[in-house]
């Protein structure tokens, strides 16, 4: 039964070229690991190779200027360059040994431009090769070419170069190329048979060349492609604009078994030419037809005919991507549903369709993908009247509307209950309003409505039995529990290029396996934010502000990087301003600063080493001995300025009485008498001050009360001595009246105060309750005893006292 479609309003596609190496995302993370090895250079007006590129570069980019020639000293430090791009530069030679230096080279576009030989290029990490659209007369490839052994995709094409020899492709024929792109859109003169059947390896052929009138090359090289087992052909530009396409050149197609796809693409086509094509791909092998870009012409008063099918059709998936008419009219088909009863997937996109020819598409039996993206239609377009509402796609699970003008998200979410098998609903780029409360079938569990200005609102208008939702660019500030805890069955959720600016700590999905968060505000992202995604296995979070500080630590140094599909690509440095732009993959911070509890295990731990480190210098320097003789000085000082006013008008003869015991006699007579006295002082020595005749004991009286000061050299022999004793009795009795610092002990060998005997109570009580000075026997400590007891006797200036002392203890201590 045939069926009449009408479709209205086709819009007209430009036309491009698509010989040229695309340079998507996947060939530019091919060889990018960082965007600070990333140079773009084009349209600068360069004249060459700019010497002072960094050793870093990995993608480089100097298309649109004025570089005539490569040379091979040019690229000789870019060692990890991987991708290079030279087009419209009006380039005329290449040095053979121009990529000796670039070992790492996978992809090399010289493209537009003036070469007048194919150059010889030796790499073997090479996969990507553009040479299209240069200025060779020959298709002839060098011998070199047998080396690009990595080799994947080649692309030749020269408007001079008008025939196809049969020994072009030799070196092609040991290496494994799966992607040859052939021609520049121009007709050929002449093609050898043969030619292409030697590239044994060959899986798709894109063919950018012209065969109206000459259709019988055509076929020549349908046969070579069958030798290849080429699976999938794509002719471009196969058939000029206003060609007048007679006869059958596509009947190769029904003896090709391996090829399972066809692309027809920017060409003319009429409709009596269509209705031979497609009887030839319908008794075909082939499994998929595409027609992207084409110009269809109605060149019969009665339009497309296709009324009968007599076999089995194994085409599954028919695609049209921009369809301009060259009438500027509505088109007539008129096509049997035998012909497309075993359709799964359908595109009809790019053509300015408003209403929806549902008599046809909805009653597909076996149609589960239905794409009608990029179009006009509207709610009530696509749900047409006229159409029934009872019996609509019965197989369909997924229905991508995006690039249209929907609005209603209530009414599409009633009208989706009438397709009972619809899994996966795609409204992208719409103009899609919240205007009630949504009725969502169970059966539906994937939903798209990314690029539409919905709002933080938006979450409220969902299904719980969705598992898939992707809300890019849908105006959403914050995502919160609240928002997650209405899809327990969520798996996958995208919220790219938004303002969110935190992934909430408490955030709780234990069913997400994919969270897509990159191209918002987010500054860092914690483990607590990942701690309630148990089976989270891809995070994309890329293309944020990141912060780099101790907020970013674990997501550097610990979190899986095989979670990130963008890692480390997108994901740089904003602030603070000393790192920006700075890779995160090369931000260096240690675990110690960022873990406070590592901090102050090990300032802890350091401090009990500096500790016992001091003290044990502390301990082999005699630090003690030093610290108690500054102790003493200081003390003498603090008294004599308390009591300075006791001692105005004070007279004395001697600086100090040294009271002994005349078995220590020896010590003092070399060494303390000369040493004082040496310094200035008057000392009052019984051996030889004591006046003859006196008794002893008013002598001892007369010297102490003479003497400013009285030094008793304390050993085992004075305290058996029991004129030491009257001399400590009478001197006490002074401090006790007069002045009570007048009292100086120089321990000149240890006496542990309770073992004196009995009768020196009085001693044992001042040692306990005065301090004394020890002579050293190390010569550096005698320094400091000599300062101490110096400024003890000293009755001027103090400052010069203090500094004497100071010096003389500086310079015994050891270095």
């Amino acid at each position: 039964m045939a069926i009449l479609i009408r479709t209205v309003a086709i819009v007209f596609l430009i036309k491009q070229n698509c010989m040229a190496v695309q340079e998507d995302d996947t060939v530019f993370k091919l060889c990018v690991t960082s965007r600070r090895g990333v140079k773009d250079l084009s349209n600068q007006n360069l004249p060459d190779v700019p010497s002072n590129l960094p050793n870093d570069t990995q993608y480089l980019d100097i298309s649109h200027n004025s570089i005539r020639r490569l040379n091979g000293t040019q690229f000789s430090e870019l060692s990890q360059l991987c991708c290079l791009k030279v087009t419209h530069c009006g380039l005329q030679e290449i040095s053979p040994s121009v990529f000796s230096h670039t070992p790492a080279l996978k992809v090399l576009n010289i493209s537009y431009n003036d070469l007048r030989i194919i150059p010889d290029i030796s790499l073997k990490q090479l996969k990507i090769l553009d040479l299209a659209n240069n200025l060779y007369n020959s298709y002839r490839v060098p011998p070199t070419f047998q080396k690009l052994t990595s080799l994947d995709v080649l692309s030749l094409g020269s408007t001079a170069a008008l025939s196809i020899h049969y020994n072009d492709f030799d070196p092609l024929m040991n290496i494994s190329l799966y992607h040859l792109l052939l021609g520049a859109g121009i007709q050929w003169q002449n093609y050898d048979p043969g030619a292409l059947a030697k590239v044994k390896s060959l899986q798709k052929m894109s063919l950018f060349a012209c065969f109206c009138g000459n259709f019988s090359m055509l076929e020549k090289v349908l046969e070579d492609l069958n030798v290849t087992g080429a699976t999938s052909l794509r002719f471009i530009t196969v058939f000029p604009d206003i060609c007048n396409l007679t006869g059958n050149p596509f009947k190769k197609l029904r003896t090709m078994p391996s090829i399972q796809n066809l692309t027809i693409e920017n060409t003319w086509i009429n409709s009596s030419f269509m209705e031979v094509l497609l009887k030839n791909v319908w008794i075909s092998s082939l499994y998929d037809l595409a027609f992207v870009n084409i110009t269809y012409h109605e060149d019969k008063p009665d339009g497309f005919q296709f009324r009968t099918v007599n076999h089995t059709v194994n085409v599954r998936s028919i695609t049209f991507n921009g369809v301009h008419h060259y009438q500027y009219s509505y088109p007539t088909i008129n096509i049997s549903t035998e012909a497309v009863y075993n359709l799964t997937y359908l595109k009809f996109s790019g053509s300015g369709m408003n209403i929806l020819p549902c008599k046809l598409i909805s009653a597909l039996p076996s149609l589960e993908t239905l794409d009608l993206s990029d179009n006009l239609l509207k709610d009530l377009g696509f749900w047409w009247f006229p159409c029934s509402n009872t019996s609509v796609f019965p197989k369909l699970r997924k229905l991508y509307l995006s690039k249209n003008r929907f609005s209603s998200l209530s009414f599409i979410s009633e009208k989706t209950h009438q397709m009972k098998t619809l899994e996966s609903l795609d409204l992208s780029f719409n103009s899609i309003e919240l205007d009630k409360t949504c009725s969502w079938p169970a059966h539906l569990t994937e939903l798209s409505l990314g690029n539409n200005n919905l709002g933080n609102s938006v979450f409220r208008f969902l299904s719980s039995n969705f598992e898939r939702i992707d809300l890019t660019k849908t105006g959403i500030t914050a995502i919160t529990q609240e928002n997650l805890s209405q899809f327990p069955k969520l798996t996958h959720l995208k919220l790219s290029s938004n303002s969110i600016q935190v992934i909430p700590a408490d955030l709780m999905a234990p069913a997400l396996l994919s969270l897509y968060v990159d191209q918002n505000a987010i500054t860092s992202i914690s483990r607590k934010a990942l701690s309630g995604l148990p089976r989270l296995q891809t995070l994309k979070a890329g293309s944020n502000p990141f912060v780099c500080s101790c907020d970013s630590y674990w997501f550097i140094t610990v979190l899986n990087k095989s979670m990130l599909p963008d890692w480390p690509f997108d994901y740089t440095c904003n602030t603070p301003p000393l790192f920006a732009g700075l890779p995160l993959s090369e931000y260096k911070t240690s675990q110690l600063s960022c873990e406070t509890w590592l901090q102050v295990v090990v300032a802890f731990s350091v401090i009990i080493v500096t500790c016992i480190a001091l003290g044990l210098v502390f301990y082999k320097c005699d630090g003690a001995w030093y610290i108690k003789m500054l102790w003493v000085w200081i003390r003498v000082k603090r008294r004599s300025k308390k009591h300075s006013h006791m001692l105005k008008n004070a007279s004395f003869s001697y600086h100090a009485f040294i009271s002994y015991s005349h078995q220590d006699c020896g010590w003092v007579d070399s060494q303390l008498v000369p040493s004082l006295e040496g310094s200035g002082f008057s000392l009052c020595v019984h051996a030889r001050d004591f006046i003859p005749g006196d008794w002893i004991i008013d002598n001892i009286i007369n010297c102490v009360e003479s003497s400013y000061k009285t030094l008793f050299v304390l050993s085992k022999h004075f305290v058996q001595s029991e004129w030491c004793n009257y001399e400590l009795f009478f001197a006490q009795h002074r401090a006790i009246s007069v002045q009570k610092d007048s009292l100086v002990f120089i321990l000149l060998e240890p006496i542990p105060a309770d073992s004196l005997p009995k009768k020196f109570l009085r001693l044992r009580r001042l040692l306990r309750q005065q301090t004394y000075l020890e002579w050293p026997k190390d010569e550096r400590k005698q320094q400091v005893f000599w300062s101490s007891l110096k400024s003890m006797l000293h009755m001027a200036d103090k400052s010069l006292v203090l500094k004497d002392v100071a010096m003389a203890i500086s310079d015994a201590v050891p270095p």
